[in-house]
C-alpha cells in the first residue's frame, strides 16, 4: 500500500481500534492517547504510505485542512525560505498552503485576506501588513487565527514571528564604525513598515551609541524595498551628502539600488564607498563586489510561524507570544576601511 492506506488498514496493522488511530493522528486529540500507541500508529502510518485525506478530515472537523499565507512581494526572493519553513511544519499536520501577493500600498493586504477568508482558510499568515492594517485586526476579530511573518503591529496585538531588526542593524553599523566609517548613512525602507521604520530607528540608536554623527540627512526613505527604488533613494542621499563613505541599506535590494547610485556617480561600492545589506539572500556572495550583509534565519522564521499557527487553530490554553530570532553579520569585499 502507498497513498492509499486507510486508518482502518493503520489499525489492523497494530491491533487497535480506528477510532484510536484517528485520536493519535489528529493534533488536537493526539494528548489522549498513550505515548507508546502513538508512536506505533505514526510508524505504521509511515510504513503503510498512509496520507489523510483533507476533504475528508475537512467535513469531519468542519475545517477546509488550508491556511492563507499573503507575502508582500513575489519577486522578493527572501520569502521563498519563509514559505518553505512554513509548508513544511503545516504540511505534517495535513494543512495544505494558499499563497497570495498583495498589491503595493498600506492597505495592499486588504483583497487577498478577503480572498483567503472567502475560501474559509482555516488560519492566516501574514507577511504583508502595514504597522496600523485594519485587514489583519477585522480577520483576528473574526475569530480567525491570525500570525504575522516577519513584519508586525505598532499595537503588538497579534502574535509574530520577526528577526530582531534592532540587533541586525547593530551589527551592521558597529561593523562599519570598527572599520573607521565616521559618515554612515541609511537607506530605509518604507516607515509605514515596521521593518522600515524599525530598522531606521535602530540606525538612529546604534549610530548615536557609536559616537557617530547624528543626522536626519543621513537617512533617505526608499518607496519600497526594490532596486529601482534603492537607486533613486541612494542617489538623492549622495547629492546631499557626497562625503559619505558607508551605506547601511534596509534591505539586500535596497543595497544593490545602491550599488547603482554609487557607480553613476563614477565611484565604486566596496572602494570608494561601503554598503551593506540586510536579509542575506541568496547568490549575495556573487555580486560584484559580494556584500555584506545581515542574515536572518528565515525559513526557521517560517517554520516557527507554522508552529504558532498550528498552536492558534488547536485552541491551546496557552497565548502565542511573539519571537524574534536572532540574525548574524555575513562580513564580504562591500565593506572595508573608511578612505581618507
Amino acid at each position: 500500500m502507498t497513498d492509499r492506506a486507510t486508518l482502518k488498514d493503520i489499525a489492523r496493522e497494530i491491533g487497535v481500534h480506528a477510532s484510536t488511530v484517528s485520536r493519535a493522528l489528529n493534533p488536537r486529540t493526539a494528548s489522549v492517547v498513550k505515548p507508546q500507541t502513538q508512536k506505533r500508529v505514526l510508524e505504521a502510518a509511515r510504513a503503510l504510505g498512509y496520507r489523510p485525506h483533507p476533504l475528508a478530515r475537512g467535513l469531519r472537523t468542519n475545517r477546509t485542512m488550508s491556511v492563507g499565507m499573503v507575502i508582500p512581494d513575489i519577486e522578493n526572493p527572501l520569502f521563498g525560505p519563509i514559505i518553505a519553513g512554513a509548508e513544511a511544519v503545516l504540511a505534517q499536520s495535513g494543512y495544505s498552503t494558499l499563497i497570495g501577493a498583495s498589491d503595493y500600498g498600506e492597505r495592499g493586504a486588504e483583497s487577498v485576506i478577503g480572498a483567503m477568508l472567502d475560501r474559509r482558510a482555516d488560519g492566516l499568515l501574514v507577511a504583508a501588513v502595514s504597522r496600523r492594517d485594519p485587514s489583519v485586526t477585522a480577520a483576528a476579530g473574526r475569530g480567525v487565527p491570525v500570525v504575522l511573518v516577519n513584519r508586525t503591529v505598532d499595537d503588538e496585538s497579534l502574535p509574530a514571528i520577526v528577526g530582531d531588526d534592532r540587533l541586525g542593524v547593530g551589527l551592521a553599523v558597529r561593523h562599519l564604525a570598527e572599520l573607521g566609517h565616521r559618515r554612515i548613512g541609511h537607506v530605509a525602507g518604507p516607515s509605514w513598515l515596521s521593518t522600515g521604520w524599525g530598522r531606521r530607528r535602530a540606525f538612529s540608536e546604534w549610530t548615536a551609541a557609536e559616537g557617530l554623527e547624528a543626522d536626519p540627512g543621513l537617512v533617505e526613505e526608499a518607496d519600497w524595498f526594490q532596486v529601482e527604488p534603492g537607486y533613486r533613494a541612494c542617489r538623492a542621499l549622495l547629492d546631499r551628502r557626497p562625503d559619505l563613505t558607508a551605506i547601511v541599506a534596509g534591505n539586500d535590494l535596497l543595497g544593490l539600488g545602491c550599488y547603482r547610485a554609487i557607480r553613476a556617480l563614477g565611484r565604486e561600492p566596496g572602494r570608494d564607498i561601503s554598503v551593506t545589506g540586510y536579509n542575506d539572500m541568496p547568490l549575495l556572495e556573487m555580486m560584484q563586489p559580494a556584500m555584506t550583509a545581515v542574515r536572518v534565519p528565515y525559513r526557521e522564521m517560517g517554520g516557527a510561524a507554522g508552529e504558532a499557527l498550528l498552536s492558534l487553530m488547536a485552541g491551546g490554553s496557552r497565548p502565542v507570544s511573539s519571537v524574534r530570532l536572532r540574525p548574524t553579520l555575513e562580513v564580504r569585499s562591500s565593506t572595508a576601511p573608511a578612505r581618507s
